[in-house]
């Protein structure tokens, strides 16, 4: 999601736009300037080892891309858990992801200039003669104007990019003749008439067939959109109009740029998250560099590059300015209230803004890029992927990771600024963690869970068509590459579009319509390519200190508190009252509560902070009493740890967080239901067994299979067809009696899920599993073993090689594990959708399968996982015993502060229900 080159000098006024010729030289020199920089930085990656790594890629792009065309072209996705490609319709709907997808072939238009980019040029003039015979754009399908665009317009257009440029090479696409253009142009006329609004904002959705309102298009009934889907339109908008000579596309995505700096909120300069397509009303008023707001502050600059119209560069800086203000909290990213910008909106942050240091790059801002950068990476380090929503204190919000490119991409931009090889290495961790847990036999999946490991049976377009760009790029020399890089700008799809377009068929005008509404800071825009003396001055290390103080920071909840303890040690005020320190006897609290929004703004604002802190933390009370999901990882042949299987907890047992995990081969039980007494305990003798759901109490069948001599237990939901795909975590209960005889671990698997291990055991009688709290590394769990070197080793070169010899076997193979679907622990966002009960001793004996269904929102968080620890370190309880020494010294200076009659803790609480039922919406809203 950003640009190839980037950076801000010394200038100090708003600068005159350059012919793109002289923009790409110089970005180019000013890339090459600040490498050369840095090559006494670090010990150098050596060009054997890049080539080897990207070498790597480029085979892990033909095994997703070989895969897509081998079992789902021409549908728009793969499916790589059960090898078949996703068409909507015949699919169980997963909401609004389903409306990228419009019967379009997406996933090969999506990758077309990616083929290039990796120089496999026939396979590219390949796949352009498949698109314009099998790809159809008139299709009775809904479809998302914002996906649309920038996926399927995009990579039509940045196809016929490279086409063209091939074609001028002489030696490929000799027989193109725009045809690919044609195509754009015919999908450019279908996406106008959502734009057929009174504000010039689009509706959200569009119908390829019947356009907007008519009663066949069930669509053109909304009335908000989101910031990012509105403001995502321009690059590829204005792209084909200046191919094409057709102003209107253009012109469109201009009026809808206009509206929404128009509307942005005055006194802050930022926008919100979704607005009204009519009146213009802001619906949520939070802003921040995330979902929903991200590619349009993106496209605001990239716009000014593409386009030369400074009023996109004075719009981008503006805001820029405002989010270094309110939003940026290094190395945080918070989102606020665009009334309120210093009052936080959330406490934790979504995975897409991990696309910002890579922006920030192109800005030229690079400390902070630096800073946010390290942080992200840490998470990783941690999780191995970077969760869809994590915490200020980095615990998982949101658990699951669908192949997202946007850190890879900053990571590309952060090396090509600095030409610092600790970002190869990261690059390298970015590989073997897609290899090592993502990769499985059809393809790459999306992690359902990063603390379980468990997969999703999904692997989206946007994977093909930037993640593998950018990791090669990342790694490759600019001989590597057939064409030159720095001619071209990166949209936020990652498609490529020549700069020459800056000057070609220039015939919308350009109004500056931004300084009829703000005063501007000449000293805030500076031009776009770095003074790499400013940037890195004279020092080799000037990345690796900004890092090393982050190094730490996911581990220690504390570095915020610190920072802001410090601060108030220095001024001698005290720090502000939290939630988790609140006790309603401290007289002392019970004052400071109610002066809070009485005394002063700042006063209001903490008191504010207070009650959400307030709010989070009886949620998380709530959530410390669930268990966190667990793991069922088949490691038998011929699966090798390959398949993770999410597993529901039992509330009785022993606790797989707390125990050495339970491996062993399964067997099912007589009676199936293990309601009585086993009839085969010589088979389940030293196993795991496998019980049906249904007929008596949980706990019932742990005992009878545990005095059977079974080591472990899983029970499979009788309710057929069950799945994770629509059902949220069930948590095995107790039976209102003592369990702590029960001494197995049990767990609870949906009958989809079921399904595969009892597919396996057909297949191949002997199955052996690992009961965990998370999958384990396979190098760990199958050492000894004769298997395959590239399972341990995770080295896709090697795999070819050595699958196993039958290939009936290999069929099966991926036939039975192409089956598994993991739970998806992300369905609901909030506690009253579900229905849970974390009392079993309240549940009456009769109950049977007594059980707990944990919503998504109540498992994100989970304080008995050493990952997510919110203690604090010895460093902070110093600073905590500093102010208790200062506040022991107030109150014997000040010996009648508390001497006032305490106003009860109700009543105070009681002024405040209209402000806490509004942070109660706010914790709703989705990501």
């Amino acid at each position: 999601m950003s640009e190839a080159g980037g950076g801000r000098g010394s200038g100090s006024s708003v600068p005159q736009r350059a012919p793109w010729s002289l923009v790409a030289a110089t970005a180019a020199l000013c890339l090459v300037s600040a490498t050369s920089v840095w090559t006494a930085g670090a010990a150098p990656m050596s060009r054997e080892e890049k080539q080897k790594l990207g070498n790597q890629v480029l085979e892990m792009f033909d095994h997703a891309y070989g895969n897509y065309m081998e079992h789902a072209y021409p549908a728009d996705e793969l499916m790589p858990l059960t090898c078949r490609g996703r068409v909507r319709g015949q699919e169980p709907s997963r909401g609004d992801v389903d409306d990228a997808l419009g019967k379009f072939s997406l996933t090969l238009i999506d990758s077309l200039d990616t083929l290039v980019v990796l120089n496999k040029t026939k396979e590219f003039e390949d796949a352009v003669r498949k698109v314009l015979r099998d790809v159809n754009l008139d299709n009775d399908v809904v479809v998302s104007v914002f996906e649309t665009n920038i996926r399927v317009l995009g990579g039509l257009l940045g196809g016929h990019s490279l086409a063209i440029m091939l074609k001028e090479k002489g030696e490929y696409m000799q027989w193109y003749s725009d045809e690919l253009l044609q195509m754009a142009k015919q999908l450019g006329y279908k996406l106008l008439p959502a734009f057929n609004t009174t504000s010039g904002l689009p509706y959200p959705r569009i119908n390829l067939k019947f356009g907007i309102r008519k009663p066949e298009a069930r669509t053109g009934t909304e009335t908000d959109t989101c910031t990012a889907c509105a403001g995502t339109l321009i690059l590829e908008f204005a792209a084909l109009s200046r191919f094409t000579g057709a102003t209107i596309f253009e012109e469109y995505a201009r009026k809808a740029l206009d509206f929404l700096w128009e509307k942005r909120q005055r006194s802050s300069n930022l926008v919100g998250v979704t607005i009204n397509i009519h009146t213009g009303d802001w619906v949520r008023k939070d802003s921040g560099v995330g979902a929903g707001i991200d590619s349009y502050y993106e496209y605001l600059l990239k716009a000014y590059v593409l386009l030369g119209d400074d009023s996109f560069l004075e719009r981008f800086n503006t805001h820029y300015d405002a989010i270094m203000r309110y939003i940026s909290q290094p190395p945080l990213l918070l989102d606020v209230h665009i009334h309120k910008p210093m009052l936080n909106a959330r406490t934790w942050m979504d995975a897409l803004l991990a696309f910002f240091p890579g922006l920030q790059v192109l800005k030229g801002d690079i400390r902070p890029a630096i800073e946010t950068h390290e942080m992200l990476y840490q998470v990783i380090k941690k999780h191995n992927f970077l969760p869809e929503a994590f915490t200020t204190d980095f615990r998982v919000h949101w658990a699951q990771h669908p192949l997202r490119p946007e850190f890879a991409e900053s990571t590309y931009f952060l090396y090509k600024a600095t030409g610092d090889p600790y970002y190869l290495e990261v690059g390298k961790t970015l590989i073997e963690n897609l290899n090592k847990y993502a990769r499985v036999p059809c393809g790459f999946a999306a992690m359902k869970d990063v603390r379980t490991g468990s997969h999703e049976d999904r692997m989206d377009s946007f994977f093909l068509a930037e993640m593998f760009k950018y990791l090669y790029l990342l790694f490759a020399d600019k001989e590597d590459i057939i064409f030159d890089i720095e001619d071209y700008i990166f949209t936020t799809e990652a498609h490529l579009l020549p700069l020459w377009l800056s000057t070609t068929n220039q015939r919308v005008s350009k109004k500056n319509t931004t300084s009829e509404y703000t005063e501007l800071d000449d000293s805030n825009f500076d031009w776009t390519c770095p003074n790499t003396q400013i940037l890195f001055p004279n020092d080799p290390l000037y990345a690796q200190s900004i890092r090393e103080p982050l190094k730490n920071v996911v581990d220690k909840s504390c570095p915020r508190g610190i920072i802001r303890v410090e601060e108030s040690l220095r001024s001698g005020a005290k720090p502000p009252l939290r939630a988790r320190d609140f006790m309603a006897t401290n007289p002392e609290h019970l004052e400071i509560l109610k002066k809070m929004g009485a005394a002063s703004s700042i006063d209001a604002e903490d008191g504010l902070r207070f009650m959400q802190e307030m709010i989070e933390l009886s949620s998380q009370q709530q959530k410390e009493q669930q268990l966190p999901p667990r793991a069922v990882q088949i490691i038998s042949h011929p699966f090798f740890g390959r398949v993770v299987l999410t597993a529901g907890p039992a509330q009785f047992g022993p606790d797989l967080s707390k125990h050495k995990e339970t491996r062993g081969f399964v067997a099912s039980s007589k009676p199936y239901n293990g309601c009585s007494e086993l009839t085969n305990p010589e088979a389940v003798m030293g196993k795991i067994a496998l019980i049906q759901r249904g007929q008596c109490m949980f706990a019932e069948k742990a005992r009878n299979i545990q005095n059977a001599g079974a080591i472990g237990g899983i029970v499979i939901d009788d309710n057929e067809g069950s799945s994770s795909d629509t059902a949220p975590l069930f948590q095995m209960a107790g039976d209102g009696k003592d369990t702590d005889d029960i001494k197995i671990p049990m767990l609870f698997l949906f009958s989809k899920e079921g399904s595969i291990i009892l597919d396996a055991i057909r297949e191949y009688e002997e199955v052996e599993v690992l009961l965990s709290d998370k999958a384990k590394d396979r190098a760990a769990i199958l050492k000894g073993k004769m298997i395959p070197s590239y399972i341990i080793n995770s080295n896709p070169e090697m795999e070819n090689e050595e699958q196993p010899s039958s290939e009936n076997d290999s069929q099966s193979a991926e036939q039975i594990a192409s089956r598994s679907q993991e739970i998806d622990l992300v369905d609901q966002e909030s506690p009253e959708e579900s229905s849970v009960n974390s009392h079993p001793e309240s549940l009456s004996p009769v109950d049977t399968d007594s059980a707990a269904s944990v919503s998504s929102s109540e498992q994100d968080s989970n304080p008995t996982e050493n990952h997510e620890t919110t203690s604090l370190d010895g460093e902070c309880t110093d600073l905590d015993n500093q102010l208790q020494e200062q506040s022991e010294t107030e109150e014997d200076s000040n010996p009648n502060v508390w001497g006032k009659k305490v106003q009860p803790i109700d009543s105070i609480l009681a002024d405040w229900n209209e402000d806490i039922e509004a942070f109660e919406m706010m914790d709703k809203d989705e990501l």
